[in-house]
């Protein structure tokens, strides 16, 4: 993949565009049908979290220290929450990398420098007025490293065209539940910290679904990680949260809180309904 053409090379103005929306209240009412938008934002089967936002989860410690827990360990039965979707941005490469622990480069096996995060999607399936785990979806993470940079591409100041780190997919097991372990994301300028990420069904079928958005974090535990070694040679992002655009399309729905600390690493659950009917 590359972008040394033209304008696609000025500012990541492909990352800038604007894909999705948030739901409005009535929509969020037509989906859900009398059971009203509290369904929406709360568990809807029995045994789920009952807590819909995007958080630290605690039974996932043992993620904060680089490995990813069990799915068992992290959590029970997705809740229904329905997101917004946003922007691929330019850096999506499918590589089909089948694996949980994504730091590595898969040629040589380098390991990207970074503090740990496991970081699970805890995915429902909203069929009409039903919602279950979804099982067997894929779900894809991309992001820059510490120091802002992609695999994958050629890009005004670097060209990692012939590496992979920080790339890769995980398939929902029966509790729709995908954990990745890979580094805190780096920044670069222009975009607040994030992770790309892709719910989507098998992409050789010729029917399925697709779903591709954006994770944030929060600005506490932004300021902490960046205060340490690879990040603190860049400090803090140069656009935070409340400037960047696209966060602005989130409507704070997609912003987690990792559990941990910059010493040991961090550990999020991200919960997600996508609606399949």
């Amino acid at each position: 993949m590359s972008r040394t053409d033209g304008a696609a090379m000025n500012d990541l103005i492909d990352d800038d565009a604007p894909v999705g929306r948030v739901l409005t209240r009535r929509e969020m009412l037509v989906l859900f049908g009398a059971v009203g938008t509290a369904s929406v934002i709360a568990a809807c089967v029995p045994g789920a979290s009952g807590s819909p936002g995007a958080s630290g989860s605690p039974a996932a410690s043992s993620g904060a220290s680089g490995s990813a827990g069990s799915p068992s360990a992290v959590t029970a039965i997705p809740s229904c929450v329905v997101r917004p979707e946003l922007t691929e941005g330019p850096y999506f490469v499918d590589g089909k990398l089948l694996r949980s622990d994504i730091r590595t480069d898969s040629q040589d096996g380098t390991m990207k420098d970074g503090l740990p995060l496991a970081l699970t999607f805890a995915v429902s399936r909203i069929d009409g007025s039903s919602c279950t785990p979804f099982e067997g979806a894929l779900v894809d993470i991309w992001h820059c490293d510490a120091l802002g940079s992609y695999s994958g591409v050629s890009d005004p100041g670097f060209d990692t065209s012939d590496q992979d780190w920080l790339r890769g997919y995980q398939v929902t097991d029966a509790a729709g539940l995908a954990t990745f372990t890979t580094i805190y994301p780096g920044w670069y300028s222009g975009r607040a910290v994030h992770i790309h990420f892709k719910i989507r069904t098998d992409p050789d079928a010729d029917a399925g679904l697709e779903f591709t958005s954006q994770l944030f974090f929060d600005e506490a535990v932004n300021a902490a990680v960046f205060g340490r070694e690879p990040y603190a040679s860049k400090g803090l992002a140069d656009v935070p949260n409340a400037e960047d655009g696209i966060f602005g399309q989130s409507g704070g729905q997609l912003t987690l809180t990792p559990e941990g600390d910059p010493d040991a690493g961090y550990a999020a659950t991200f919960e997600i309904g996508v609606q399949t009917d």
